[in-house]
């Protein structure tokens, strides 16, 4: 059979391991999950696919740095992978406990990771966060909303 294929002029390749393929599945997948995620935080706040990126691990890693490790991995289990893979490179507050700060260092935080206009800083982490809540699960996002302050949760909350 090889050799019909031969003189066909069909070249056969060599065979790919079941595993091989699962895997590259599941990079296909976990690709086009980030890239959905950026295409709506980009529609959503009118940003950049680049802008969309950073902005997106500078709000995260602000709210995780709010609650805690517990429930962070609980988060990024729920977050596309490429999100939660650049949230572990997130140098500059990989240190930091569980802070008791609100809304204003949050966004002051934000402004400062991404050199924002103080007045376009909440248009942005409201975008940020509203695809986080569509993208995991209602009781994921109860979770989260239960270890944060009044004035962030009214941040994270779906608008009305």
């Amino acid at each position: 059979m090889a050799e019909h294929r031969e003189q066909q002029g069909v070249h056969s390749r060599p065979a790919v391991s079941l595993e091989e393929r699962r895997a590259r599945r599941r990079a296909a997948h976990a690709s086009q999950t980030f890239a959905a995620f950026i295409q709506r935080l980009c529609e959503r706040g009118g940003m950049s696919p680049a802008v969309a990126r950073q902005a997106a691990v500078s709000v995260l890693c602000a709210v995780e740095q709010r609650i805690n490790s517990d429930e962070t991995r609980d988060l990024e289990a729920q977050l596309p992978r490429r999100l939660s893979e650049l949230l572990h490179r997130c140098e500059r507050h990989e240190d930091e406990l569980p802070g008791k700060f609100g809304r204003e260092e949050l966004l002051r935080r934000v402004g400062e990771d991404l050199s924002l206009h103080p007045d376009a800083v909440e248009p942005v982490v409201r975008a940020v966060l509203n695809s986080v809540r569509d993208h995991i699960s209602e009781g994921e996002a109860e979770d989260v909303m239960a270890q944060l302050p009044e004035d962030l949760r009214e941040l994270w909350r779906h608008p009305v």
